[in-house]
């Protein structure tokens, strides 16, 4: 059994303490026997100090032996082990009783007490206890930290899970589920692949490149894509569905049949070393996206800025780093995927609104752009009202989900319009063009009639021998008759127009009602039936009272029709807000005769978003576009008769809100 050398550095020893420590003290006899007894040939024998022995076994444990004094009067010799003793690396063995001894203060040090001169066998049975309680200790405290890194671990990935299931924006998503890798790993930098395509045969499909992070060198990335390949590691890592985890890219045994590509390195000045690209692969078997993570660090602080960094830092991801990216990439892949399925619900809805906006144009394209202009206002006035710091919008704050609502719910607030006539959508005159047409035959066919008559009166004049003066009269008459009949007709073009009709003009289209001439049977017929005397007696605009009825509706043909899609929680206000554009705060507007409490604020935006776009609109053909100040004092009145928000207008006017049209 080897034996250790010790010194006694200081002062002499006092007689007592040679007592203890000298070659026939019962510690000396003590290590004697354990020098020379079969029973402990297994262990490690050295002497740190005269009044110790440290006994080590082949698993590592220590145990130190000595005399009862060192545990009163010779404590000091024990401090260099304090520490030790203190974490359960090391226990006590006395020999003898001392004096006093504090079992509480004992701690985890002392594990047995034996006789000054112990036998074999009870020397034995304190060294096996004493190992066998250190080992215990040792599995403890290793169980212990294992429980604490499963704990932080755990914690980790439950944190970064409520990360990841709140993110939905694809870009924000990818560099989220990046960074959190990198940080579970200690991995230097990283890349997140996604898969392109929807071929069943990975091999003609892409991987686009979406960004890369590196805490060390900081350089421009790009977009691209690749082929899936097995010649590059992250398109192996595809193919295969498994994880490649590489000590040394630089290294790569050749029969793997990929490489790594070095000119990257070259160009940002960089050395890739340790890398683990593991795929993301989603709850049906499909691959997603690739993570590829380089270069782990003993600390994850470190940076590395030159060769002899990446010598001293860089080292292999471990299993458990695996691991822990395999089980976040399992949880990224479905959240990439519902990610991406997001995306394509909102672009599909996007189309549908898109569509739906071109299917009212289509219906009415003199109103065309109408839409887009009125959720850009809208927008762009919501954006302002969130800017007040005073008044009654002060708290009023929006979502990204609230601006898409009132964006959608803008370029839908005419979609009703498909349930209205298109004749009475586009009427741009107080007369369909037909009515006028068919006005323009019967006066025709009754100047013809009066032609007729009158060439058959001057043939009988002829005939009976009338005079000449007498023949030239009933020309005359006719020729009368007829400039008056295009004096009707002149009347009616100009009572035709959607312009403000007078008193004056009212009774002559009402006159013209009154004349008659006669069909073909010899029926007397009105020149003007009742229908069109109606039409031409509109006082303002070119709509009867049932056509602007009719145009009214198209609101709640909007709501209806909005109601029937299933919208989600977050735009489900959608149909209420586009129902309530012509709501009057005083309760006059419609389709419900809102008061002003009752109405969405959103709503309220848009009221004064889609009468400007109204006035100010030059692809009307039924009127002149109204100028900017014009149209902003017609708005005045509006808020004066309290029919729109005065405090909005003023947002309105404040912000500007009309440039934003000519900035988009």
């Amino acid at each position: 059994m080897p034996s250790g050398t010790f010194q006694v550095a200081g002062a002499a020893m006092t007689e007592s303490y040679r007592d203890i420590a000298g070659s026939d003290s019962p510690l000396a006899r003590t290590v004697e026997l354990l020098a020379t007894h079969p029973h402990f040939h297994h262990l490690v024998l050295l002497r740190p100090h005269p009044l110790l022995a440290l006994i080590r076994n082949q698993e590592g444990g220590g145990l130190l032996i000595a005399p009862a004094e060192v545990w009163g009067h010779q404590r000091e010799v024990l401090r260099p082990y304090a520490t030790r003793l203190a974490e359960g690396e090391l226990a006590v063995i006395l020999l003898g009783s001392p004096r006093e001894i504090d079992l509480h203060a004992t701690g985890r040090s002392l594990v047995a007490l034996l006789p000054e001169e112990p036998s074999a066998d009870e020397l034995a049975v304190a060294l096996q206890t004493g190992f066998s309680l250190l080992e215990a200790r040792s599995r403890a405290e290793s169980r212990g930290k294992h429980l604490k890194r499963y704990r932080y671990e755990l914690s980790e990935l439950i944190e970064i899970s409520k990360a990841l299931t709140t993110e939905r924006e694809i870009d924000k998503l990818l560099n989220l589920i990046l960074e959190k890798a990198r940080f579970i790993t200690g991995a230097d930098a990283g890349s997140i692949y996604v898969v392109e395509g929807d071929d069943p045969d990975l091999h003609r499909r892409m991987l686009r490149f979406k960004l890369s992070q590196n805490d060390s060198v900081k350089f421009d990335s790009r977009e691209f894509t690749v082929p899936i390949s097995p010649r590059s590691i992250a398109g192996s890592a595809v193919l295969h569905r498994s994880a490649i985890n590489l000590v040394d890219v630089y290294d790569i045994p050749p029969n793997l049949g990929y490489s790594f590509d070095p000119s990257f390195d070259r160009r940002i000045g960089y050395r890739t070393r340790s890398m683990l690209t593991v795929p993301l692969i989603n709850h049906r078997g499909d691959v997603t996206g690739v993570l590829q993570l380089i270069n782990k660090k003993r600390d994850p602080r470190a940076l590395l800025r030159d060769p002899e960094d990446t010598d001293t830092q860089v080292i292999p991801f471990d299993e458990r780093s695996q691991e822990l990216l395999e089980t976040l990439a399992s949880h990224a892949a479905i959240v990439l995927e519902n990610a991406l399925l997001y995306a394509e619900i909102t672009a599909l809805f996007e189309g549908f609104v898109k569509a739906s906006v071109s299917a009212i144009e289509q219906r009415d394209p003199t109103t065309s752009g109408h839409s887009r202009r009125v959720a850009d206002l809208t927008v762009a006035l919501a954006r302002a009202v969130e800017l007040e710091t005073s008044g009654p919008y002060r708290d009023i704050s929006w979502t990204l989900q609230d601006i898409r609502e009132i964006e959608y719910a803008s370029l839908l607030h005419d979609f009703g319009k498909i349930g209205v006539r298109e004749q009475v959508l586009v009427k741009a005159k107080k007369l369909y063009p037909g009515q006028l047409e068919t006005i323009r035959l019967r006066i025709d066919f009754a100047l013809r009639t009066l032609e007729v008559e009158a060439l058959y009166r001057r043939l009988r004049a002829v005939e009976r021998g009338a005079s000449r003066e007498e023949i030239d009269e009933i020309e005359a008459a006719f020729e009368r008759r007829r400039a008056e009949m295009e004096a009707s007709w002149q009347a009616i073009v100009a009572a035709n127009e959607p312009t403000v009709l007078q008193g004056g003009d009212f009774a002559k289209i009402e006159a013209i009602s009154r004349e008659t001439y006669t069909d073909l049977l010899g029926n007397p017929k009105p020149l003007l039936t009742q229908e069109e005397l109606c039409c031409l007696s509109v006082p303002r605009g070119s709509l009867t009272g049932p056509e602007i009825e009719e145009i009214r509706s198209h609101v709640t043909h909007t709501r209806n029709f909005l109601r029937t899609i299933p919208w989600g929680s977050s735009l489900r206000r959608v149909p209420l807000i586009a129902a309530a554009h012509h709501e009057r705060l005083d309760g006059t507007g419609y389709p419900d005769r809102l008061r002003a409490e009752q109405i969405p604020l959103q709503s309220k935006m848009m009221s004064i978003s889609d009468i400007f776009d109204a006035l100010t609109a030059a692809d009307r053909p039924y009127k002149r576009a109204v100028p900017l100040e014009r149209a902003l004092d017609i708005l005045q009145m509006e808020v004066k008769e309290h029919h729109i928000d005065g405090e909005l207008f003023r947002i309105f006017c404040e912000a500007r809100i009309w440039d934003c049209l000519h900035r988009s």
